[in-house]
């Protein structure tokens, strides 16, 4: 009886596929839609294949070996018995959730919890958790802790005497996705649905239950549960940890389960839950099953709506969304896409590096400032260890850093872009509950100014090191400029956003104010000034002008730095009070007297390498953009001694007293500008202003 219906709605779909092919539709259309149908009755048949799972019960369990053994005859097997006995003797209980302890907190006292799924009827969940109370100490004799059940429900006991576990179970489909990624995107969306939904829940249930459509007119059906007498946020927590073992036991697959002692997790191409009240804390009477007569007709009934209804809704949703693909491929030949859509195609490859906010924040314990690695004009940065080990860095942007969701997603595009061992890797991001936050390898070093300028850690920076870091900046400049498959000008090149690694090899960070220029573009203008004084190239800090020779002006500045150890604000003694690093190397390089700029710690280094890096840095600072040298050129004097190099002419000699607000007043209003640079310089690690960097949030 049960084949001849399923013949029968099987043969809906073969008539379906008759009639497209039948029809007067035109043949591209026909053939869209008989694929689609096509992937439609292989969906039907996995669904098909579940429900026949489904319906046939399996047994799982798992045996604490760490936690020991019991004897036989013992005080712990006469508790345990006690107890699995007694679990389900409260008929007054009817959510689904049972908890009982005996012998007292000690190596003998026992503890068990059931917990039934949410749709589970009592009297069912009694039934199942009475048939694990046998199975369970069967599969694990005389073990101490164990956790098994069935697809309903969960069984679990542990010894008093020692802490809970919190083992995950993994259980998985044997069938692959089509489309992995796209999949896994919809599985995720629907598990943070269902997790803050399940978490919210009461005292009595802490479960939910939903689905969504995936690829290939999929239907995702997925649950979420925990034992009601977590708190939301353990509940969270909990499942947090259950959805972030799904990658690594089942990443391809096409249903998953994660089962802890605490909380579960499930998702499944087919449906296995029923639909229960929201209202309610226990399942409504018209979703029981009843065992008379009528309860035959009733579950014959059920049977044909649960395959029927699938087969009408997905047809029907076929229909649309052939319909809407077709009216958009119209659309698309006769449109062009504007700039925000073009922002959007260019932010999708990067959201598999979408991470959920409670998996960082759990990786950060909470943003702890034990955790705390600094904090800038943006906001904190902390370090944090993800689930598999990986240790990392966090970027939280506070919401008055300046940094606003453009220039957010312009550091995740162009981050996720580039790859070269000199660029710090970006590890993932998340765009969620007003949080912005961007997720780093972590770089034990910290960044070049922590060491670059403290009067002891700098002793550990000899040449041989400040060399390496010299040649690797340039490098990773030129990779930006030439050789990546964008030509990304970074606008913000200093000392704090150039990183340390273990070997102490530098890698560049800080993306946020970078500009994307086109293959043949070779240089921009923009009406708001963006970075750090003292960095800046002046044709950038004057006029708005950036281009390629902008980062080289910062590089200069970069390399002049590193060899005296000075910053570029220093006071140095001279005719000018005011003389920045930059007029001090010009005025001893042009005098001869070049080794006043080195500094003293660098007693044992290359004295002719010294001297070159500082002609190259000058070459780099000079006043006139084309006079500066590209990075294609600094790399090969940097790594060619025998090349000869051109005589720089005299520097800009910006002075560290220029008023920020007149520089900005050039473009807008001054009092504006003084509020933003206020802002910026309360947002900041140091009140220095050459160390403040500066964002306006207007379009540029």
């Amino acid at each position: 009886m049960e084949r001849s219906r399923i013949k029968a709605r099987l043969n809906i779909l073969y008539t379906f596929l008759h009639l497209l092919r039948s029809s007067s539709l035109p043949r591209s259309q026909i053939s869209a839609m008989s694929t689609t149908g096509s992937l439609l009755l292989l969906a039907f048949l996995s669904y098909l294949t579940i429900l026949t799972a489904q319906a046939s019960v399996f047994s799982y369990t798992y045996c604490f070996n760490q936690k020991g053994n019991y004897t036989n005859s013992s005080m712990y097997q006469t508790n345990l018995d006690i107890v699995l006995s007694g679990l389900t003797s409260n008929t007054q209980i009817d959510y689904g959730f049972y908890n009982l302890s005996h012998g007292g907190q000690n190596p003998d006292g026992v503890s068990a919890i059931g917990l039934c799924r949410g749709d589970v009827k009592p009297n069912e969940c009694r039934s199942c958790l009475k048939n694990a109370s046998i199975l369970v100490p069967n599969k694990c004799p005389n073990k101490k802790e164990a956790m098994g059940g069935y697809n309903e429900c969960v069984l679990h006991y542990y010894s008093l005497g020692a802490l809970e576990s919190n083992t995950p179970i993994c259980m998985k489909n044997v069938n692959n996705a089509t489309d992995v990624d796209k999949f896994n995107q919809v599985v995720s969306d629907l598990l943070y649905k269902l997790r803050e939904k399940a978490a919210a829940g009461d005292s009595l249930r802490k479960y939910a239950a939903a689905n969504e459509t995936g690829p290939d007119f999929l239907t995702i059906f997925g649950a979420v549960q925990c034992t009601p007498d977590l708190s939301q946020q353990d509940c969270s927590d909990c499942l947090v940890r259950a959805t972030s073992e799904i990658p690594n036991c089942c990443s391809t697959k096409i249903g998953c389960r994660i089962i802890m002692p605490r909380c579960n997790v499930r998702f499944e191409i087919g449906r296995f839950f029923d639909p229960v009240p929201e209202d309610s804390p226990s399942p409504s009477p018209r979703f029981s099953t009843p065992t008379s007569a009528s309860g035959g007709k009733s579950n014959e009934s059920r049977s044909v709506i649960v395959i029927v209804v699938p087969i009408v809704v997905a047809i029907l949703m076929l229909i649309a969304a052939v319909f809407i693909y077709f009216r958009k491929r119209k659309h698309k030949e006769t449109s062009q896409p504007d700039e925000a859509d073009q922002l959007d195609d260019e932010i999708k490859p990067t959201e598999s590096l979408q991470l959920d906010f409670d998996t960082i924040r759990l990786a950060t314990d909470n943003f702890s400032d034990a955790n705390k690695l600094g904090q800038g004009g943006f906001g904190p940065v902390y370090k944090g260890k993800l689930y598999n080990g990986e240790d990392i860095a966090v970027k939280r942007l506070s919401m008055n850093s300046g940094q606003g969701d453009i220039e957010f997603k312009n550091e995740v595009i162009l981050v996720a872009k580039l790859q070269h061992r000199n660029l710090v890797r970006l590890l993932g991001f998340c765009l969620e509950r007003r949080e912005r936050l961007l997720v780093y390898e972590f770089l034990p070093n910290k960044s070049l100014d922590y060491l670059l300028f403290d009067p002891t850690q700098r002793a550990q920076l000899d040449w041989e090191i400040r060399y390496k870091i010299i040649v690797g900046i340039a490098r990773g400049l030129l990779y930006l400029h030439e050789d990546s498959r964008l030509r990304i000008i970074h606008r913000d090149l200093k000392t704090s956003n150039i990183l340390l690694d273990e070997e102490l090899n530098p890698k560049i960070s800080d993306f946020g104010m970078a500009r994307l220029f086109v293959v043949d573009q070779t240089q921009s203008n923009t009406s708001r000034i963006v970075g750090t004084y003292g960095y800046m190239a002046p044709e950038y800090l004057m006029q708005g002008q950036f281009s390629m020779k902008s980062d080289v002006f910062s590089f200069g500045v970069l390399v002049l730095e590193i060899i005296s150890g000075k910053k570029n604000s220093a006071t140095f003694h001279g005719e000018n009070s005011h003389d920045c690093l930059i007029s001090f190397a010009w005025k001893n390089w042009r005098e001869g007297a070049a080794s006043n700029i080195i500094d003293p710690v660098l007693s044992n280094g290359s004295r002719d390498e010294i001297m070159r890096c500082i002609h190259i840095g000058l070459l780099c600072v000079q006043e006139n953009a084309a006079d500066r040298p590209t990075m294609a050129s600094i790399s090969l004097m940097l790594s060619s001694h025998s090349l000869s190099l051109p005589l720089p002419s005299q520097p800009p000699f910006l002075t560290n007293n220029i008023s920020l607000s007149e520089i900005n007043s050039r473009e807008y209003n001054s009092s504006e500008a003084t509020r933003s640079s206020e802002r910026r310089s309360n947002n900041s690690v140091e009140a220095s202003k050459n160390e403040v960097s500066f964002t306006e949030l207007y379009p540029r």
